[in-house]
């Protein structure tokens, strides 16, 4: 399914908006106080989805630094969460080898947060709109690979904070902030960790593409199709329909996965077409369902369809 936008939605100058924007996050990016990238494996963290009313309820608390990654700098500028700053999402990723739309190194990441005032005390709420669900989840899962510890996604997004809550059109007054990176290699597997764990008991691949990209039957990579054995659940399917930026009840996606044959003693692979999709389902299943080994393949398929040795399966699934 190739991308679709809303014409409607569209301001005017917005592409041209958005590819400023993400130039600009390729070669700008100022020189900040950040340390470089430690190691660090006991990861307490936690991501929470949050109401509209929890925001306003902790809207004086001085360590919450809010995010409004929107792609679209107007969108955040006509109006916007008290307090947050807008950094898009798609500046956290770029070209690396080769590959488009990987995720920047540490070094780039940190400098991104600690340039929005996160320091690593931070309680950080994030939060996009719409469909753009993927983009809240997948900074909150950078936030979490990167050492915060205290993490929100709101619930409804812009559109159901917007509701019920008051917005405005100011900008935050904040101080850069003092961050290093904590890295947690726990929450994520690469290329070599794929080619080891594919057809071994025990391991899931979670697929939440739509299905006619999982079945392989659009000519969009080199080679289409999906990880043998991999199980497709698309993303929507977590979400409400009329607000694809607000969960469906715990329940009913708890029934999903159990159709699916999911169980929360299996190790889970979730993997997409860029590393952007995956993080919702991982999200769900490790913070909120409290599934306890759950980890993103980042390349996704935008890396793994470029290795000509490993196995590529089409059609429906094929599970037993």
């Amino acid at each position: 399914m190739r991308f679709k936008f809303s014409l409607e939605k569209l301001k005017k100058n917005k592409f041209f908006v958005l590819g400023a924007v993400f130039f600009a996050s390729l070669f700008i990016m100022p020189l900040l106080p950040f340390s470089a990238a430690l190691s660090s494996t006991n990861n307490n963290a936690k991501i929470q989805f949050v109401s509209p009313s929890w925001v306003t309820e902790n809207a004086k608390d001085s360590n919450l630094r809010i995010l409004d990654v929107r792609n679209f700098p107007l969108d955040y500028i006509e109006g916007h969460v008290p307090g947050a700053v807008n950094i898009a999402d798609i500046a956290f990723r770029g070209p690396q080898e080769g590959l488009p739309v990987q995720y920047w190194s540490n070094e780039k990441i940190g400098q991104i947060f600690a340039n929005s005032g996160i320091t690593n005390n931070s309680r950080v709420l994030v939060y996009s709109d719409d469909r753009d669900v993927l983009g809240a989840t997948m900074v909150a899962y950078l936030l979490e690979r990167s050492g915060v510890k205290d993490i929100a996604v709101l619930d409804g997004g812009y559109k159901g904070y917007e509701a019920s809550q008051a917005i405005t059109k100011e900008f935050p007054q904040y101080k850069v902030g003092r961050f290093t990176v904590r890295d947690n290699p726990a929450v994520r597997v690469n290329l070599a960790q794929v080619k080891q764990l594919i057809g071994k008991p025990g391991i899931t691949f979670i697929d939440p593409r739509p299905a006619n990209l999982f079945r392989g039957e659009e000519d969009i990579w080199v080679r289409n199709g999906h990880i043998p054995g991999a199980r497709n659940i698309p993303w929507p399917t977590f979400t409400d329909a009329d607000n694809p930026h607000k969960l469906k009840p715990l329940a009913d996606i708890r029934k999903l996965l159990a159709e699916k044959n999911i169980r929360s003693s299996d190790d889970i692979i979730v993997t997409c077409s860029t590393g952007r999709e995956a993080t919702l389902q991982y999200v769900v299943l490790k913070h909120l369902l409290n599934y306890p080994k759950v980890r993103v393949y980042e390349g996704s398929w935008t890396e793994y369809s470029t290795q000509k040795d490993l196995p590529v399966a089409t059609g429906p699934e094929q599970v037993s």
